[in-house]
């Protein structure tokens, strides 16, 4: 049976990430882990560090993980690295003087205890005391409510972090109450200004990178607009010209470097570029979604075997944030430049033959497990290819953004 994981960013009040929630399952057919203290929760919890690798997961910040009742009494988490673990203590677990305890063992190990949904009832005053980090729910939470909690007596004054936050608004007004961490999509969400035109620089780079996306490029076309750039015929020399490629001779053309490359390269390279210059003053996250997400689709379309599909999944995949990445809607920026009309049905309709590979992509990042069986039964993969394929993802997104 695979095990499914999926991480989602924790952010600090500069949108950086400075760790991620890791979220489980254990194949499609069960649903999400009880974790009740059995052999198998605990196999999956150490198989997830022993087999995948938590450097491939979080890139070397913390992992947020959840521990139910029986798990935090059996001291589940002292299997688990202390400087690598955030213990989040579930909602559901009763704070009687046994998890107390257990808890506060664990806590003397170096582990960083975290409560999540955290609601304050007099019960919980000695798990306060115990904890450092204070999760809230912001969207289902009453302002008042959030104030009261945000306001109980500690013998440590802890880290309150903010989940379900889903807007920049309420990113905002977190920030504004006192919150230092945040969880949610808000990142992912464009920060529309009326009036505000595109940039001249990013449509140009759009629309070559539109341009290497067609199923037939044309490379004469593909000459002929990147002469038209400095900047891009640079970086594709210095790119062909780079100690990767080991070419024995310098490259100084850009029809050389394009034949060289070859169409699929060349793909890659014009959207890697393009969200690099679009994401400089964007939030790392952002990136990294879209680069996740153009290599797990494209990973997606390699395994169906069908010709000329991973390329294109590959620029759904990466374009899919690009009303983030421009602060402007899916419409209007694809209103600017040309894509494939399969392409942007599934950006702007949500249908045709490639969104069920967004639409998997999205639920998988997103932990939603319950929306993945019928991504899956659409593109007619195996489940259980699809956990590879999504870490294979995170670790090529992080050896290119750490490039």
């Amino acid at each position: 049976m695979e095990t499914f994981i999926a991480r989602q960013p924790i952010f600090n009040t500069q949108k950086q990430i400075v760790a991620f929630e890791l979220l489980f399952r254990n194949g499609m057919d069960n649903a999400m882990p009880e974790m009740d203290g059995d052999q198998a929760s605990y196999q999956l919890i150490a198989n997830s560090f022993m087999d995948i690798g938590i450097q491939t997961l979080t890139e070397g910040k913390r992992a947020f993980i959840n521990f139910t009742e029986n798990l935090l009494l059996e001291k589940v988490p002292l299997m688990l690295p202390p400087k690598d673990t955030v213990v989040e203590i579930l909602e559901t677990v009763r704070p009687t003087p046994e998890v107390i305890q257990a808890c506060r063992e664990i806590a003397a190990k170096g582990y960083v205890m975290a409560l999540d949904d955290f609601i304050y009832t007099p019960e919980w005053k000695e798990l306060t005391d115990i904890a450092r980090i204070i999760k809230i729910d912001f969207l289902n939470t009453p302002l008042t409510k959030i104030k009261e909690c945000m306001a109980i007596e500690t013998k440590v004054k802890p880290v309150f972090l903010a989940t379900k936050v889903e807007t920049h608004e309420q990113f905002d007004t977190a920030v504004s109450m006192g919150f230092i961490l945040f969880q949610g999509y808000f990142f992912s969400k464009p920060e529309i200004i009326r009036g505000r035109q595109i940039q001249g620089q990013y449509l140009n780079l759009l629309q070559i990178t539109a341009e290497s996306a067609m199923p037939d490029m044309d490379l004469d076309r593909m000459e002929d607009l990147i002469h038209r750039d400095v900047g891009i015929a640079y970086d594709l020399l210095r790119y062909i010209n780079s100690a990767y490629f080991k070419c024995r001779n310098e490259i100084s053309s850009i029809r050389d470097a394009l034949m060289m490359l070859g169409t699929d390269e060349v793909r890659r390279f014009i959207a890697i570029l393009t969200l690099t210059k679009i994401c400089s003053n964007k939030p790392e996250a952002l990136m990294k979604a879209s680069c996740i997400r153009g290599r797990f689709c494209e990973r997606m379309g390699a395994a169906t075997e069908t010709p000329g599909l991973s390329s294109q999944l590959f620029t759904l995949g990466m374009f899919s944030l690009l009303d983030a990445l421009l602060d402007e809607s899916m419409e209007k920026i694809l209103g600017e430049i040309s894509l494939s009309k399969d392409i942007e049905k599934a950006l702007l309709e949500k249908t045709g033959p490639l969104y069920p590979f967004l639409s998997l992509a999205e639920a998988y990042e997103k932990g939603e497990w319950d929306q993945v069986p019928k991504a899956l039964a659409a593109i007619k993969l195996p489940e259980t290819i699809i956990p590879g394929l999504y870490l294979e993802a995170c670790e090529w997104s992080r050896n290119l953004t750490s490039a």
